[in-house]
């Protein structure tokens, strides 16, 4: 009669076991996909970082070195349109006024593999003050719109 309330014990250890090993290989298989997931997003933060501080670094050129975005006397007809990494802007606009000039240039970085916004404010005043704010993208221009997937850092700089 022994033997036979026995019966059933190595069944419910074996389950009982293989039940922990599934609740083990879930939680370590969850923790590796979170892991995955912030290091993509950290690789997507830096690439957005390197295209904000590429556009940065243009437009103190395309401001020191070539003149570009001196303050004009007059409403000019269009914007000025810098060029980075050998690409033309995707767009450019401008905003003047007797006390201030804005131009904003979105440029196509690495053959169109990331994106960038710069926009240059000149102030017309006592200061003569220069800001210069870059927005990067680690994706193209084509798909920099509301609603899109798509990391961005944004950097200034003043003088």
């Amino acid at each position: 009669m022994k033997n036979k309330n026995k019966k059933g014990f190595a069944l419910l250890v074996s389950v009982i076991f293989m039940s922990v090993m599934l609740t083990l290989g879930l939680a370590l298989s969850s923790l590796g996909y979170k892991q995955e997931v912030l290091a993509s997003t950290a690789i997507r933060s830096q690439y957005a970082f390197y295209a904000a501080d590429a556009g940065l670094e243009c437009a103190l050129y395309a401001d020191q070195q070539q003149n570009l975005f001196e303050y004009p006397p007059s409403d000019p007809s269009s914007a000025p349109a810098m060029t980075c990494d050998g690409s033309v802007p995707f767009s450019a606009v401008k905003v003047w006024s007797e006390s201030r000039w804005i131009v904003t240039n979105r440029l196509s970085l690495d053959a169109d593999a990331h994106c960038v916004d710069v926009t240059i404010y000149k102030y017309n005043d006592s200061q003569q003050a220069t800001y210069i704010f870059s927005q990067g993208y680690d994706v193209s221009c084509s798909n920099v719109a509301p609603g899109g997937r798509f990391v961005s850092r944004g950097i200034y700089s003043h003088y």
